[in-house]
């Protein structure tokens, strides 16, 4: 079994090995000392996995209440995080009681962002069963819901108490959601990790899966530690997600996959980088040829004009401009404030 401990907020473990679903009330017993639990999960997931993560819950003695709601990125909204809330305190939830995401990103999100603000903030415990959530958004204690107005306007710092992590979940995880967490991996990869992105190349991500999640879960690991609330390197992982939120918002949060529109989004800011004289020549090529060998769009329909306007509404946009986070090179990145009035020709609309 592989384990890391997160240092923040006094401290959390992450645990990644094949089969650990099983062992996942076992694991929870140690951290959650109360007696009710509220599962959240969606309804794609718990079909496949909510019984046999109950079961290990009730093993342990929990009083298991199960909140399913529709798979899909149109239930990440305020609605459904109220519906949440309300759920819990029908199930009678005391803040000894915590909460656990049995899911992808967006129940991850919304169950940790529900458990915030439950009784001004209860325990929850991320099991996160796509491989994007397992490379990213389980861990770091963003939460948050999507408004009209943009993608995770409304939300929380709030950490969780313990992440399990189980490859094998992956086995039933379309071709198309694999590619979609392969987008986050790559991601890393330009960041902080010439080696991991070279090794994407080198072989299929699948034949170093444990190993591969280790590293981006424990880059991130660092990232956290040293700026929990995105004050300043955090804001590295935001590689491609300014464009690539944009694009989702265009899109109304369908039709495109959030590591599908992220792969877009790092193609457009190191086209750019490379426009403004920042980015190495051929590092965009770079991209694109990684992108293309794990089935994920490299372009999308919208034209540059439209998706510079949606940027505008980014959250990680400041009262004079926006923060972008650009390659110097493939595992060299640092962010570069543009000032808005000077967004549209950097991006050369």
């Amino acid at each position: 079994m592989k384990k890391m401990t997160v240092h923040v907020n006094g401290g959390y473990d992450i645990f990644i090995e094949n089969g650990l679903l099983d062992k996942a009330g076992e694991l929870i017993s140690n951290v959650l000392k109360g007696k009710k639990i509220a599962l959240i999960s969606d309804t794609n997931v718990y079909k496949l996995y909510g019984k046999r993560t109950e079961c290990s819950l009730k093993e342990q003695g929990y009083e298991v209440f199960t909140y399913v709601f529709n798979a899909g990125e149109v239930s990440k909204k305020t609605d459904t995080v109220v519906e949440i809330v309300e759920f819990m305190a029908e199930s009678g939830l005391t803040r000894e009681d915590g909460a656990v995401a049995l899911g992808g990103g967006v129940c991850g999100d919304m169950a940790g962002f529900a458990a915030a603000i439950y009784l001004r903030g209860i325990q929850y415990v991320q099991i996160p069963t796509t491989l994007l959530s397992q490379v990213d958004s389980s861990v770091g204690g963003k939460t948050a819901v999507d408004l009209p107005q943009g993608k995770n306007l409304c939300g929380a710092f709030h950490q969780p108490s313990l992440v399990i992590i189980d490859p094998a979940v992956l086995d039933t995880l379309s071709e198309h959601f694999f590619a979609d967490g392969m987008g986050e991996v790559i991601k890393y990869g330009c960041i902080k990790s010439k080696a991991l992105f070279e090794r994407l190349i080198d072989d299929d991500a699948r034949s170093f899966i444990e190993d591969m999640i280790f590293e981006c879960v424990d880059i991130k690991r660092q990232v956290v530690e040293n700026d929990e609330k995105e004050h300043g390197e955090r804001a590295l992982l935001n590689f491609g997600h300014t464009c690539g939120h944009a694009i989702e918002k265009l899109w109304n949060f369908e039709h495109i996959s959030h590591g599908e529109a992220v792969g877009i989004g790092m193609v457009m800011i190191s086209r750019a980088g490379e426009n403004n004289g920042i980015t190495q020549p051929g590092t965009t090529d770079q991209i694109i040829k990684m992108l293309e060998r794990y089935n994920l769009k490299t372009f999308d329909s919208h034209s540059m004009a439209e998706i510079v306007a949606a940027m505008h509404a980014d959250k990680k946009r400041t009262g004079s401009g926006i923060k972008l986070v650009m390659l110097k090179s493939i595992g060299d990145s640092y962010i570069k404030p543009v000032e808005n009035t000077e967004i549209e020709k950097f991006f050369g609309v």
